[in-house]
């Protein structure tokens, strides 16, 4: 930090591969890692704990909550808020803007222990409830309540999370 810039502040332990850049006013928690070439641009801010995979992109002012699991190649544009303990697959994109490009954008929420399959797509502006879960490949254009499982292209109903986490238990047997 000097007269010219307020900097960004890494927290202890981060682990940033190579091309990884941090822009100013960015926020990183202890123990944040990250795989390579990875964008976190102004004003955003990392938990701790949270991984940030290769290629994934944080396009300013997005808030990313503790102990996270965010996959290759994943895009998250301004305005994006995602709770604590959540995954998000591989090649998944946030939008925030439902009618590009005009001059209302705005952000999606993700709850607390949500997972997000790869190849998803999440329309903004909607929000996923704490424990939701959107299937590989759906495409998400309204709120998920909170332990629900959607899946499909527009998302629809499939089952409980607790039905989900049963049959996910007895095929790891």
């Amino acid at each position: 930090m000097d007269s010219l810039s307020g900097g960004s502040r890494i927290g202890e332990g981060c682990v940033l591969r190579s091309g990884t850049t941090i822009y100013e006013g960015a926020i990183l928690g202890d123990g944040v890692s990250t795989g390579h070439n990875i964008l976190v641009r102004e004003d955003s801010s990392v938990g701790r704990g949270t991984t940030l995979g290769t290629g994934t992109q944080l396009d300013g002012r997005v808030s990313i909550g503790d102990d996270c699991s965010i996959q290759s190649l994943v895009y998250l544009p301004g305005m994006t808020e995602v709770g604590s303990h959540v995954f998000i697959g591989p090649h998944a994109v946030v939008t925030n803007d439902r009618y590009p490009p005009s001059r209302r954008l705005v952000g999606v929420k993700i709850g607390d222990e949500c997972i997000v399959g790869a190849n998803s797509v999440l329309m903004a502006p909607i929000t996923l409830g704490d424990g939701s879960m959107i299937a590989a490949g759906s495409i998400v254009t309204k709120d998920v309540p909170r332990g629900v499982v959607v899946k499909g292209a527009p998302a629809k109903f499939y089952c409980t999370r607790e039905q989900y986490d049963e049959k996910k238990r007895i095929y790891e047997l």
